[in-house]
């Protein structure tokens, strides 16, 4: 039996390491930057390698990142516009859609841009959201037209909850059934 010798990891080794550590994160989740230096800090600050102080491991991640950006692995812009399209088809607000962005480190100038090309592809497009919205949550405009006073006061909390504004939400409530069923089908 060869007896294991307790090397000590150099910095290289683990630059390499956190390339591949990289990848594997890269090709299962689709992160934005700030999520895989997250992901990386914690795993190298959770393991105990006594050569590599805290400063280093920071710095070497930075470069790992930087690389990973300049070989447009990881791409902030990227990310945020598929996360929109994404929370769109769901039936998010703009609202929500930019907290989120915003809480995943999205640079400020990424989700502006963002933003206004979803304003640029169509104006109203909270309203619509929230028609879609209603439909997956069969509330306002989709329930029976017995039950619409009743619930009115959830159904406006719902929607504020999701990010819409009082003046979408109020118009969105008070789309006539035949309206809304038009809407639905050219959605």
């Amino acid at each position: 039996m060869i007896p294991i010798k307790n090397r000590k990891k150099t910095l290289e080794v683990t630059v390499e390491e956190m390339r591949n550590f990289s990848f594997s994160y890269i090709e299962k989740y689709a992160p934005s930057k700030q999520q895989l230096k997250t992901y990386l800090l914690k795993k190298y600050l959770k393991s105990s390698i006594p050569t590599v102080k805290k400063e280093e491991v920071k710095n070497l991640i930075d470069i790992v990142l930087k690389d990973l950006e300049e070989t447009k692995f990881i791409s902030d812009k990227f990310y945020s516009e598929s996360k929109s399209r994404s929370l769109i088809q769901k039936g998010s607000s703009i609202n929500k859609i930019r907290n989120y962005l915003i809480s995943k480190g999205i640079n400020d100038h990424y989700i502006k841009e963002t933003i206004d090309k979803i304003k640029d592809d169509n104006s109203d497009q909270d309203f619509f959201s929230g028609i879609k919205m209603c439909k997956k949550k069969r509330i306002g405009p989709a329930r029976t037209q017995d039950n619409r006073p009743l619930f009115y006061k959830k159904d406006i909390s719902l929607l504020a909850r999701n990010g819409f504004d009082f003046e979408t939400s109020k118009r969105i409530m008070n789309i006539d059934k035949d309206e809304y069923i038009k809407i639905i089908k050219l959605l």
